[in-house]
């Protein structure tokens, strides 16, 4: 990016003398300078927030966004997890995120795993519970929004080395399911 070396701005100046004369000057301002300086400054407080806030146990951590908050059976989210050592364990969550206008207290998802050293496709039922009997919700909650992170395999020790694909498919009655709003996974090595 090139940048003008100086600005020129006419300003008046007042003499000593006792009358008032006025001479005009140049005043230089280096606006290379300052907009290297502005770079460097964005450019630290970028990479401390992107270092800082690294998690180094975190495999993958995705949520895909369902459109018009109506998750279709047809709709299945896909993740692609690269697991590099499968001596370690794993943890594995779903994410989850309704509105408060989801009409039940649960919620029936099958997870596809495939790829890696399996030769077919396994599918797990898992039920997530979103509500208390008494009708409160479980999720963390910001406005009308409530988010959930649900374990659903600890300390999973994957066959071997490879890339491995994840489907998560809504099982639920109702198709569309309405008010669900993001669905994800999470992966991450065992402490």
């Amino acid at each position: 990016m090139k940048l003008k070396s100086c600005l020129n701005i006419n300003l008046p100046v007042m003499s000593n003398d006792s009358e008032k004369s006025y001479t005009t000057g140049s005043f230089m301002v280096n606006v290379k300078r300052a907009a290297y300086k502005a770079w460097l400054v964005l450019a630290v407080a970028a990479f401390t927030l992107l270092t800082g806030c690294t998690d180094p146990n975190r495999i993958i951590d995705e949520n895909t966004s369902i459109v018009n908050h109506n998750w279709s059976y047809g709709n299945k989210v896909k993740y692609n997890v690269d697991i590099q050592d499968p001596a370690v364990g794993y943890n594995l969550y779903l994410n989850l995120r309704v509105t408060a206008n989801y009409k039940y207290s649960n919620m029936f998802v099958l997870v596809y795993q495939s790829g890696g050293a399996f030769k077919k496709t396994t599918a797990t039922r898992y039920e997530i519970k979103l509500a208390s009997p008494t009708g409160e919700w479980l999720g963390k909650g910001s406005g009308s929004m409530y988010s959930y992170q649900v374990s659903f395999k600890t300390n999973y020790h994957f066959p071997a080395k490879g890339k491995y694909q994840f489907q998560i498919e809504q099982n639920m009655r109702d198709n569309p399911l309405r008010a669900v709003s993001d669905v994800g996974l999470r992966v991450e090595k065992a402490e």
